[in-house]
């Protein structure tokens, strides 16, 4: 039976050689919450001890990919990014909710299963994961020829955190006046990959390897550069009891779309243009390509990854707090239709 399976596309073989490849890389994420390592049908996580800690707790819950961005580390041939890409960006989905990121799970399906590929992947998710305090509890591989076209794959990760019920944050308690502050991002973060992908390979005619005087690199390596995980700074800040009335994760859609979901219908965001460094790339992919401001301003999050409306009571209070990390005012509060203004 196992010459047929193999026979129709499928390796027991190589899934097997997958686990033992991976095992101490998911390993080397566990707390002593973690009751069991790969092999077993489900993750399991002992929750006494992190429950005390809570009086209403909620867990917050997210899933997502990576997106086409796989295609461009398929093209550069590496793959460990994309694994730390995957657990930064989930991260930021839940901590967006002042929620404590505390376990990951992740899938990553192919056509055809290759261990080295694989690996690396998982080494890039324990990494970010230790980084971040969270534990991989599971995971999932499936090679599904017929599915995919021909080498392909994809991958996604489900991110579990827990948070105080009183204490979620979803922007109804902005008010006018408030401040906004943006955390810098490394690069297009998983954003934006399928236009990106369109203006630098197919209109402007570069490929991955293609050095470029101003991006100081080679094409393949700034447009891999790794989805920054804001959970320790931000948590830094909500644990320091700063008065945070909302966050949002600048992810597809950029700024013009993802800050909207946390403001009140009656209040704009004024975001001051200039206020941050502007990473090279995003200037870079304007002028090869002629895009709009606005356009790149919904496709991309213009080197800011995350943002935190505070209290203006807060502002020098967050500026000693996070000497480690670098985040700057951009912008503020003000009457209108639950809309941007770039300024």
């Amino acid at each position: 039976m196992s010459d047929l399976y193999t026979k129709s596309g499928v390796s027991i073989k190589k899934g097997n050689e997958v686990v033992k490849r991976i095992k101490g890389y998911v390993a080397s994420t566990h707390n002593s919450a973690v009751l069991k390592n790969i092999g077993n049908f489900g993750g399991l996580l002992d929750l006494a001890e992190i429950l005390k800690k809570y009086k209403n707790p909620v867990l917050v819950q997210s899933i997502d990919g990576v997106g086409t961005k796989l295609t461009v580390a398929k093209m550069v041939g590496k793959y460990e990014s994309v694994g730390e890409d995957i657990v930064g960006h989930s991260c930021g989905d839940i901590v967006a909710m002042g929620a404590r990121p505390i376990t990951f799970l992740d899938y990553v399906a192919n056509e055809k299963l290759n261990p080295g590929e694989m690996e690396q992947m998982v080494r890039g998710m324990s990494k970010a994961c230790k980084d971040a305090g969270v534990a991989i509890i599971g995971g999932e591989t499936a090679e599904m020829p017929g599915t995919y076209a021909r080498g392909e794959h994809d991958i996604a990760g489900a991110i579990t955190g827990i948070i105080e019920k009183s204490k979620i944050i979803t922007g109804e308690k902005i008010k006018e006046g408030d401040l906004i502050f943006g955390f810098p991002s490394s690069g297009l973060h998983t954003n934006g990959f399928s236009l990106a992908r369109k203006l630098i390979f197919e209109k402007a005619g570069y490929n991955v390897k293609t050095k470029v005087r101003e991006l100081g690199m080679s094409v393949g390596e700034a447009l891999l550069k790794v989805h920054t995980n804001y959970t320790k700074p931000v948590l830094k800040i909500l644990d320091s009891g700063i008065d945070v009335r909302g966050i949002a994760h600048i992810t597809g859609g950029g700024f013009l779309e993802n800050i909207p979901r946390i403001l009140p219908k009656n209040l704009n965001a004024e975001i001051e243009k200039g206020s941050w460094p502007m990473l090279p790339i995003f200037p870079f992919i304007q002028k090869i390509s002629k895009v709009s401001e606005k356009e790149m301003y919904t496709a991309f999050n213009m080197s800011i990854g995350m943002v935190l409306v505070v209290s203006p009571k807060e502002k020098e209070e967050i500026e000693e707090i996070l000497t480690d990390h670098n985040i700057f005012w951009i912008g503020k509060i003000v009457k209108g239709k639950g809309v941007v203004l770039l300024k």
